[in-house]
This record gives C-alpha cells, structure tokens and sequence, in this order.
C-alpha cells in the first residue's frame, strides 16, 4: 500500500516539476538516518511530501538564480520588443538617394501638371477656333473654361466621330443650288433591311419591299447618305447589295461616325458639314437622334412582313418636300411628330388637291360667264381640273425614274463589266506579303505588273472610264 502512495506522490512531483529538475540546486539537508531507511516507510512517505510542497513555491526563486537555460517558452513582452522601423540616422545612403530621386520626380512632376493647366487656359488660337466652329463671342471665356474645354477635347477621341467633318464640302461647281440642295440620312437596321429566321435556311439579311423604288427614286431629289450603326466592315456588304453600281448612295457612313453619349450611341448631325436647315434623318430609334430631334423623322421599325408599305408610302411626304423646297425643314418635321407620317400628309395633299379644283372652278366659271354663259353652256362639267404643280412635277419624276432604269437593264453587261474591272484592280493592288504591306503603310502602295484595261462602253455611251493611275514606287 506505501508503495502504490510513493508512485502517486513521486509521479505527481515528476508533473509538476519537469521543468525545473535540472535547475534544482544540490541542498544539504539534515535528516534523520532511521528516516530513510527502508523498514520505515511512514518516514519516507512523510519526507517525500514534504520536498513536494516546498518545490513547488520555490520554484520561482531557483529559476531566477539559475545560470541554465530556460526551457519556458513564454511569449515575450511586447513593450520590450522593436518595431523593426529604421530611424534615420539607421538609413543607407542608397535609401537615402532613392528617397531624393523620388521626392525630386514628385515635384518635377507636380510642376509639370500645374505647367501644363498654365498653358491650356491660354488665349485661344484661330485654328482652334475654326475647327470648333466658334468665335471669341460664344466660346468659353474664362481661364478654368478655357483650361476644361481643352482638356475634355483631349478625352472626347474616344466618343466623338473619327473625323470633325463627316461628308465632304459640296461645291458650286459640282452641286449647283438648284440640283440637290438637300441631304437625307437614311438608317439601315429594321429600315432598309432586317435579320430573318426560318427553319429552312436559318438567319438571313431580309431586302424590305420596295427599297430598290425607294432610294433610286428619292436620289433624283435628294443627296441620298446612308448613316448607319454598324460597322464598316458588317454594313458594307449590305450597302453593296443595295447599290450594285453606286447610283443612288453618294456617301456612307458607319459606327465609327458616331457619338457616344451617356453610354448611347448618337448620330450628331453637327459633325455632318451640312446645312441643318436642309438636312432629313430617317431612323427608327429615337435615341439615336437625340441631339437634333428636329431633324428627324422616327417611322416604325420594319420586322420581315412581305406585305410591309412603310417605306413607299413615306415617299410623298419626301418628295413635296424636295419639290417646293422650303428654306428650312426643321418646323415641318417637328409639325409631324408623334404622328402617322404617310396618312396626315395623305389628308393635307386630298385638301390642297381639294381647294386647288374648287379655285380652277371658280375662275373657270367667272371666265366662261361673258361667252359660255351667253349660249348658257357651263364648262365646269365638260373638263377635268388640271393637274397641280406637285403632280406635274410628280410625274416628270417617275418618267425620269423609268428612263433610268431602262438604260441601266439596256447596259447591265457594261455595268457588270466595270464592277469586275474594279474588284480586278483592287486585287491586283492588294499587298500579298509582310513586307508589301509596310510598303503600304509608308505610302508606297502596290503597282500591279500590268495595267488591266477598262471593258469598252457600248456604242452610244458617250464616255469612256479612264485607266487607274499608277505610282512608281519611291527607291
């Protein structure tokens, strides 16, 4: 039984006093020899107990006094420990001279900003002012307005049109006043085509009806321009498809002559190097013509009928215009919005037709009273009113439009021909290699090995297509 309570106490002295066994001093005690020995073991159970409890309070004393090494891992005290900063009698001289090279580009850098607002908010050059087509009276006056016009001009390449003047200037010479004095921009997605879809050939691009009608007819009156929100390189081939020869379409253009406002892309008429007086947009998304609304007439999206007549039937109304020619288009096309274009021009053409009978009547009558009404016979019934101004001018139209299309189905082949010629051409001058098209880059484009020659018109053209031009390429 004290062999069992000796085991206890000695494995309880072993727990908590591992740590310090090592450090324990060698102590001289005096002890009773009959105590320690083995036939009294009530002695030896008293003794051990007795250095278990003074160990335990001496514990922390001997740990201090000893010259041995602690094996207590207790975590260090944080207010004894560095922070790891180097001061700055610590520093290198290499930090030392990174620091001063930085503070120096800082400064040369915030110097060079504040240079630079200095110089935006000059006075403005005449160049300046002629490419924002202002003067001094209505351009920003003050230094900071001045400074903020520059600086978002520099920002604006990645919302406005790639070029300040979309269309070129139109020239006496080449536009007398008399011919084609007015521009319509005429969209393409869901008003001249649409993507269809059907089980048999999949998705298609869809001619809606009457579109051929509509642009051959209408470019007799007006400078027909395509203004699309496509891309050159997907709207291209669609343009093509329309204006096999390029008769009707004088210009073209795509996304990248737009603007973006507000995340929207904006068709801005002010870049259009036209006379907004005499400008027409045709469109099918309001928002696209935000920022001349008074220019622009917003018909209904066309969405693959076959039986659609949206197209043709805005053809009167375009064609009144261009026939009276107005000074400026922009009150009648606000007088038409939020309207049914096609059925309240119909009304008001049955009106004037209407009062234009009822006048020709009236002198018609007060002039056959001396002779007619002599013989007491009335002419009102006897003959049909003549035709009025808009009609006549109307049929010359469609008579022109019809000599027009025999002569180019009478010369189809010759067409056909120059269209071959030209695509020939512009393969020959492509580049066919790496190094051509540095070439190209340079401007020196390619020249073909031989120059193709022209198809010979037909007999009574009475003009011939000149051969290209060529460039020598420079040494």
């Amino acid at each position: 039984m004290f062999s069992v309570a000796s085991k206890s106490v000695s494995r309880r002295v072993l727990v908590q006093s591992t740590r310090c066994v090592s450090q324990k001093p060698s102590r001289s005690t005096t002890s009773n020899p009959a105590s320690t020995s083995p036939s009294s073991p009530s002695a030896t159970q008293n003794t051990q107990l007795k250095e278990t409890e003074a160990s335990v309070p001496a514990q922390e004393p001997l740990l201090t006094r000893s010259s041995v090494p602690s094996l207590d891992f207790s975590p260090p005290d944080p207010t004894e420990q560095r922070t790891g900063a180097s001061s700055r009698d610590n520093m290198s001289s290499a930090d030392r001279q990174r620091r001063t090279m930085a503070r120096a580009a800082f400064g040369l850098f915030t110097l060079g900003i504040g240079l630079q607002m200095v110089y935006m908010g000059r006075e403005w050059e005449p160049e300046e002012l002629r490419a924002k087509k202002m003067t001094l009276e209505n351009a920003p006056a003050g230094r900071w307005e001045r400074t903020k016009s520059r600086y978002s001009d520099i920002f604006s390449f990645f919302s406005d049109p790639v070029m300040p003047e979309l269309l070129p200037p139109r020239t006496a010479a080449q536009y007398p006043p008399s011919a084609k004095p007015y521009t319509l921009l005429v969209s393409v997605d869901d008003l001249l085509v649409t993507s269809t879809w059907d089980r048999q050939h999949g998705w298609r691009t869809a001619k809606r009806p009457g579109v051929d009608y509509f642009l051959a007819y209408l470019s007799q009156f007006y400078e027909v321009v395509i203004f699309t929100t496509q891309y050159s390189y997907t709207a291209m081939p669609i343009i093509d498809k329309l204006d096999r020869y390029n008769f009707y379409i004088e210009h073209r253009l795509f996304r990248e002559h737009t603007r973006s406002q507000n995340g929207t892309v904006v068709k801005d008429l002010s870049y259009l190097n036209r006379d907004l007086s005499k400008v027409i947009l045709l469109d099918t998304h309001p928002e696209h013509v935000s920022t001349h609304p008074e220019n622009a007439l917003i018909i209904p999206a066309w969405k693959g009928d076959s039986k659609d007549n949206g197209l043709v039937a805005m053809i009167p109304f375009l064609e009144s215009i261009a026939i009276y020619k107005p000074a400026d288009v922009r009150p009648i096309i606000t007088a038409y919005h939020d309207k049914n274009i096609p059925l309240e021009y119909a009304k008001r053409e049955a009106e004037g037709k209407q009062k234009h009978i009822e006048n020709w009547r009236q002198n018609k009558g007060s002039s056959s009273n001396s002779f007619g009404g002599f013989f007491g016979v009335s002419s009102r019934s006897t003959q049909n009113a003549p035709p009025t101004y808009l009609e006549q001018k109307r049929k010359e139209a469609q008579q022109q439009y019809k000599e027009e299309q025999a002569y180019i189905a009478k010369n189809k082949e010759y067409f056909e021909s120059l269209l071959k010629h030209e695509q020939d051409v512009m393969a020959a001058q492509a580049p066919s290699n790496l190094w051509e098209v540095f070439e190209t880059m340079r401007g020196n484009p390619k020249v073909p090995d031989a120059n193709i020659p022209p198809p010979p018109p037909p007999p009574g053209m009475g003009f011939v297509i000149p051969p290209p031009q060529t460039t020598s390429k420079s040494s």
